[in-house]
């Protein structure tokens, strides 16, 4: 199964995105962001299936929340970002 990974600008933030994203009926998970994606240090973000992705950008886009990059976690375990 593909995943995408919701960055955020921190972990507050992060849970915050979860938190509405489960309010909305989308299960997202608050994870580190792996370090081959990082930029400048640590970082947080929300793992969402690839089916609800667009259901989770909608929701987000509509609490003001958008999204600062979003990637894609292909099944060998690589990332590559997606326009949101």
């Amino acid at each position: 199964m593909l995943y995408y990974l919701i960055l955020c600008r921190s972990l507050t933030y992060a849970q915050r995105t979860a938190r509405v994203l489960e309010r909305a009926g989308v299960s997202g998970y608050v994870q580190k962001t792996p370090k081959a994606i990082s930029k400048g240090g640590c970082g947080y973000g929300v793992k969402v299936s690839e089916r609800r992705l667009a259901e989770a950008l909608q929701v987000l886009r509509r609490e003001g929340m958008a999204p600062k990059q979003v990637f894609l976690q292909e099944a060998t375990g690589a990332y590559r970002e997606v326009q949101p």
